[in-house]
This record gives structure tokens, sequence and C-alpha cells, in this order.
């Protein structure tokens, strides 16, 4: 009952006119870049973190929300009028999605993914509604040990589920490990690794090393994969939402969901790994299994209700216990540590007000972007007609003056530029760049924490381990890994057919 009253409290602050125009703005950003090929919600709140630090902590998270509910949305217009997914959980989305378009039904599969989205992602937003809260009173009671064993969960299951290689993920991580370890050691006062430059002994910023690799380094990466003419777009055809289309789209929308959401609120993937499995459900349950492949409209209903309802499950562990799982959390984690926020299991108690508010705007983003998507579908699609030369100058141009407001300081931007390149040579090889965000974020928690059970445990390392809560958190990773192993098998030859 309480969480109920805080909620409508949330509502009361996130109805105002100005967090209403804040949504907007989200939603909208969010639904743009989502539809635009390689340039993500990561990229995006990378981008404007810096330049949100005018506004108020609340305003800024609902834009960031919406950004990332927006991006979720956006993917789906490129994947079925393209068959280019605009982020990697839209891929199997490009699968059945496209091929409705070339037959004359890019309409109705426009529109199962809009609404598909919305309904999982209100029914996904309520389950984070009445979970969240009762997580977070859990975690207050955990350990330093606890801890540990959630964060190496995270690290171990995002670098392994993330980009084409486990060991590629670990080596990005390492990097990401390696970067948060530099600046003054809290404990003993002495600098580390910081080659004697004084700008570094504070540590290198999050921000910076955000929008280095996802702003930076993703913009270098596209631009220099994506340098042709104008993209030819399959016209929009067919009607809209037969009496068939819905009879054979509400079931996957709710299988969809219930899929997704509890995926992404453990680290295995999140939305990427959701989509796999609810389309290998979609087309077991079928009952026109052989239309699969050829525009199967239970193929788009499923992964994109899965999509969303994962895009609010990974919204659980990131708010309760400040453990990012995707890419697009780990920077919304950054921007709530730029505005000395920890998220965390005392976040509904230091920050209730700001926590609802946050909330209720995701249940008005959803309803902000079925108003968006259904009819606005043509105009998102002239947005791929803007020329790229000027896009990608004009991601780096706002890269570099956004860094350049953090700190004021010139040496950001040089730091900038060294992880932008990092990027670039790390997505041209395969190497995810979110194993190292999550690694820098976490990184120096898990060494705070590894450091409080030490010395609790008068140095003995078997404390690390012998904790229930641990032992069971390292028996999931078992269990996640064994799981995962069989999705990336199953996710090989789904991408094969795009």
């Amino acid at each position: 009952m309480d969480s109920i009253t805080a909620l409508l409290e949330g509502f009361a602050t996130a109805a105002q006119p100005a967090y209403l125009l804040y949504a907007l703005l989200g939603v909208t950003l969010g639904t743009a870049v989502g539809v635009l090929p390689g340039i993500g919600p990561a990229m995006t709140v990378a981008l404007l973190l810096p330049l949100t630090y005018t506004l108020d902590p609340t305003a800024a998270l609902i834009i960031f929300a919406g950004i990332y509910y927006g991006g979720m949305y956006g993917g789906s217009t490129t994947s079925i009028l393209l068959n280019t997914p605009g982020e990697s959980a839209s891929i199997v989305t490009a699968l059945e999605g496209n091929k409705m378009a070339r037959a004359g039904r890019g309409a109705a599969a426009l529109a199962t993914a809009a609404i598909g989205s919305f309904v999982a992602g209100t029914i996904a937003t309520v389950l984070l509604t009445l979970l969240a809260p009762t997580i977070a009173d859990i975690a207050v009671t955990l350990g330093p040990a606890d801890y540990v064993a959630l964060m190496v969960v995270a690290f171990t299951t995002v670098a392994a589920l993330l980009g084409s290689s486990p060991v590629r993920g670990l080596a990005s991580l390492g990097l990401g490990l390696f970067i948060g370890l530099i600046g003054t050691d809290t404990l003993s006062g002495q600098q580390r690794f910081t080659l004697g430059v004084s700008t570094l002994a504070d540590g290198i910023d999050v921000v910076v090393v955000a929008v280095g690799v996802f702003a930076v380094g993703e913009a270098l990466y596209v631009a220099s994969r994506l340098r042709h003419g104008p993209i030819e777009v399959i016209p929009v055809g067919g009607k809209w939402m037969t009496r068939e289309f819905w009879a054979r789209s509400w079931k996957p929308w709710l299988r969809g969901t219930f899929i997704g959401f509890p995926i992404g609120t453990v680290p295995a993937g999140g939305a990427d790994v959701s989509t796999f499995v609810s389309y290998a459900a979609e087309k077991k349950l079928s009952k026109k299994p052989e239309e699969f492949g050829h525009g199967a409209i239970e193929g788009v209903a499923g992964p994109e209700a899965a999509n969303n309802a994962a895009a609010a499950g990974v919204l659980v562990p990131l708010l309760t216990l400040g453990l990012p799982t995707t890419a697009t959390a780990a920077v919304i984690v950054a921007a709530f540590q730029s505005y000395g926020i920890q998220p965390g299991p005392l976040l509904f108690t230091n920050n209730s007000a700001m926590v609802w508010a946050l909330i209720a705007s995701l249940y008005i983003g959803n309803v902000m972007l079925l108003v968006l998507n259904l009819p606005l579908v043509k105009m998102w699609v002239k947005v791929l007609q803007i020329p790229r030369p000027y896009l990608y100058a004009g991601i780096l141009l706002f890269a570099a003056l956004g860094t350049y407001a953090v700190n004021f300081v010139v040496d950001d931007l040089i730091v900038l530029l060294i992880i932008g390149v990092a990027g670039f040579f790390m997505r041209r090889h395969g190497y995810p760049v979110a194993p190292l965000v999550v690694g820098l974020i976490l990184g120096p928690m898990a060494e705070e924490q590894v450091r409080r059970t030490l010395q609790i445990s008068e140095g003995s390392l078997s404390a690390l381990v012998t904790s229930p809560f641990a032992a069971v958190a390292y028996s999931v990773l078992v269990v996640l890994l064994a799981v995962a192993v069989v999705v990336r098998v199953r996710r090989k030859k789904a991408e094969t057919l795009v």
C-alpha cells in the first residue's frame, strides 16, 4: 500500500507541465535515435549527460528514462522497413518484420510492434513498481561479501553475454576495471597509474569515458561503415491491425512480456537474450509455424514485447542494487553518480520522491510513445534521410562541448580523444564496449566491498563465498552461463537469416 501511495505522489510530480515536457523530449529523442542504425540510447544518454547538468536530477533522469524506452520503440522501424536493426535487440524483429513489409504488410508489422511495446512496457512497469521496493528492502540486509558476489555475477554475465566472444568481453571488462583503478587510493592516499599527470590524480571521470566510447568511438565506427548515399526504404503498405492480426498478436504480447521482464531483472544479457527466447517460444507455439521465416506476425509481436519488458526489468537491479546489466543502464548509473546519487537499496529511502517520479514518468512515457509511433511512423522514416556527414559531425561536436563542460579542463578533451579512438578500434575488432563501462563503474565499488569483507573476516578469503546469499549467487551464475551457451548458439543461427 505504501508503494501505491508513493507512486501516486510520483505521478503528482511527473504530471507537472515542466516534467511532462522533459518526458516528451526524452521519448522523442529516444525514438529518433532508435530509428538511426548504430546510434542507440546508450550513445544518446552519454552525449546528453554533460548537457543536462543545469537541470535538477529528477528532470534529467526523466529525460534519460524516456530516451531508454524510446530507443526500444524506435529500433523496430528500421528493422521492419530496412532490415537494418537500429539496436541489437531488434535483430529478431528484422527476421519477420522485414519480410512482412516486403509482402505489403509493413503497416501491420509496425502496428503490432508499437502496440506490443506499449502493452509490455506498461505491464513490466507495473511489475517494477511492485517488486523494486521489496527487493530494496531485502538488499539493505546484504553484507559486503554478498555485494561482491552480485558484482562478480554482473561482471561475468555482462562480459560473457555481450559481444561475439566471451574472451573479448572479459578483455573489455578488464580494461574498464583498470581505468577504474586510475587515481588516488582512498585507503592509502597513494596515486595509482597516474604517470605523474596531476589531472589523473582524481581519476578519469565516468562521464568522459561514457561519452568517449559510446559517442565518439561509436560515431567514428558507424561513420566509417555507412558512407553511402540515401537509404532505400520499403513503403509502409497494407492495412494496420485487422481482426486476424489482433487475434494472432495478443498472446505473443503477453508471453513476450513475461519472458522479457524476468530475463531483464538478472544480469543475463537484457533485451538481446529475451528477444531470441521469445522468438523461439513463438515459433514452437504458433499454429502456423510454416510462416516463420516468411513474415509471421507472431515473430514481430513477441520479441518486441520481450524487448520492452526487458528494458523495464533492467531497471530493477539498477535502482535496487546499483547494478547495471546493459550498456544504457551503465550510462544511466553514471547519470545518477554525476548528481551525487548512488543507486542501490538506500535509494528508495534517501531519494524516494525522485525515484517514484521517475517510475511514474515511465507510465506517462509509454502512452506518449504509443501516440508518437503509430501516426508518425512516416516522419521517423524521414529521419533516415539526414546527411550522415552532418549527423556524425554534430555528434562529435556535442561530445567535445559536453565533455569540456564537465570540469572545464582541456585535458579532459585529450582523454576523450584517446578513449574515443580506443572505443573505435574496440568496435572495429569486435570488442563490446558495455563491459568496459560496467567495469569502470562497479570496479571501485567491488574493491571497496572486498576490502570490507577481508577486514571483517581478518583476511580470510573464504568469507567471500561462505555466506548463504553469496553461495546462491555463484550457483545462479553457473546456471546463467550454461543457458547463455544455448542461447548464443540459437542467436547465431537466427542472425544468419537476417
